[in-house]
């Protein structure tokens, strides 16, 4: 299968190794990746700050970055629930509502088209040492993505994945959130990690870079013993072993 993928600017910027590991499964899996290097923002960040021209402006050149008739992968849940549920709110009734629809329908986040779409779960990953899943906001609810990520790295050999306390509850990031009610922000980011060291996990994963970025902040910033990891990045580990 030939898929093009959508990188985020978050992980096109901080976290380049996540988005070569995404290129990495997804060839594993058998698909033929094709990058358009022009791609940039899908316009969450303005959309959630209430500047909705701004976002209409970004999300309609990422309408014309992508083809309508192509499958589209991304390793982020957020920026695909912005495609799929808030693109109605910009280009409904508009010149792109058609070319929109299409694409809202093609557009997958990673651990939801591998499980779903190829039916592939096993990758040859070996992490050692134990682990708990972080369920984003936008993946949970927007993308509705749950026992899929569980079910990839259930297949990791030597990583324990264990249950997390209110596992369902925000990180405490939201984006501009973070920024407008830090307090608030770090007080949640600091429940999600004790709830983490508690169950004695060595990392938190998550399909959203978004969210490890807020709990890595964190975690440095404490000095914890416990590091986050974004699920492509746990899937194209220890290949080397194999």
């Amino acid at each position: 299968m030939t898929i093009e993928l959508f990188i985020p600017c978050f992980i096109d910027q901080l976290y380049p190794d996540t988005a070569f590991n995404t290129v990495k499964v997804l060839e594993k899996a058998g698909c033929t990746v094709n990058y358009n290097p022009e791609q940039t923002c899908c316009g969450q960040p303005a959309f959630n700050a209430g500047f909705w021209d701004d976002a209409k402006a970004v999300g309609s050149k990422f309408l014309n970055d992508f083809k309508e008739d192509s499958i589209i992968v991304s390793p982020s849940a957020s920026c695909t629930g912005m495609v799929r549920n808030y693109y109605n709110d910009l280009f409904t009734n508009t010149t792109s509502h058609n070319k929109c629809r299409n694409i809202q329908s093609n557009i997958y986040e990673l651990s939801d088209f591998l499980v779903n779409i190829l039916q592939v779960d096993y990758f040859g990953a070996e992490l050692e040492g134990r682990a708990v899943y972080h369920d984003s906001c936008a993946g949970l609810r927007e993308c509705k993505i749950k026992d899929e990520p569980r079910q990839l790295l259930s297949k990791v050999l030597g990583l324990e994945l264990v249950d997390l306390k209110d596992n369902e509850t925000c990180c405490g990031f939201g984006g501009t959130f973070a920024v407008k009610f830090d307090g608030i922000s770090t007080a949640m980011a600091q429940q999600k990690v004790d709830n983490a060291i508690a169950a004695k996990a060595d990392y938190i994963i998550s399909t959203d870079a978004s969210c490890l970025l807020h709990l890595q902040g964190y975690i440095d910033k404490n000095n914890l013993p416990i590091k986050t990891i974004h699920i492509a990045d746990v899937l194209a580990h220890g290949w080397g072993n194999v």
